[in-house]
């Protein structure tokens, strides 16, 4: 994860590219519902970190390199989607097109999850840096600047931009990223927990 980027702009071929490689993703029932809305540039990406972090407060921002990304991509889940795909012929015996309450797991966030995975793995491929971060305010009023239709919802949003050489070099002071990974033995659990 990147937090600190040059304001160096993103091909669009290359952009789109990556996009491409992330829709490929396993989504239940292949209900494909995702969307993507795309910022680029400095006047699109200010829409977002004026709603998000107002300009009085970016004096004390942790990361002020983030805000130089020159794409910010926001994964929207749309959850009526998957009710509606799962109302079909096909997979109306599962009983799940009969409401969200149904689901024992919100499949439309997960399929948004694994498209943004896919998403930051492009970014690397392509030679970039991202950081997916969540939205913690002023979602409701940055949906309504963007014009998205109610009903969809982010699942965080996504960074996308050239590191500097800094971040290629270092890690930032209390970054997440010194955390020590836990050891792959602690985490599996063979045959039972």
């Amino acid at each position: 994860m990147v937090r600190d980027f040059t304001d160096e702009p993103i091909d669009d071929g290359e952009l789109r590219t990556i996009l491409d490689a992330a829709r490929r993703t396993p989504s239940a029932g292949f209900t494909q519902g995702f969307d993507w809305v795309v910022l680029t540039g400095p006047a699109q990406t200010s829409v977002f970190w004026n709603c998000t972090l107002p300009t009085d407060e970016r004096a004390g921002f942790r990361w002020p390199g983030l805000l130089r990304a020159p794409v910010i991509v926001l994964p929207l889940a749309d959850r009526q989607a998957y009710v509606d795909r799962y109302s079909e012929p096909d997979k109306a015996h599962s009983g799940l097109g009969e409401g969200v309450d149904r689901w024992p797991v919100p499949y439309w966030d997960v399929d948004a999850g694994m498209a943004s995975m896919a998403l930051l793995y492009a970014v690397v491929d392509a030679g970039l840096g991202a950081l997916f971060f969540g939205i913690f305010r002023n979602e409701a009023q940055l949906l309504t600047d963007l014009g998205v239709p109610a009903g969809l919802r982010p699942v965080g949003a996504i960074a996308i931009g050239h590191p500097t050489e800094e971040a290629k070099r270092s890690r930032p002071e209390g970054s997440p990223s010194r955390r020590v990974r836990r050891p792959l033995d602690e985490m599996i659990h063979r045959g039972r927990w």
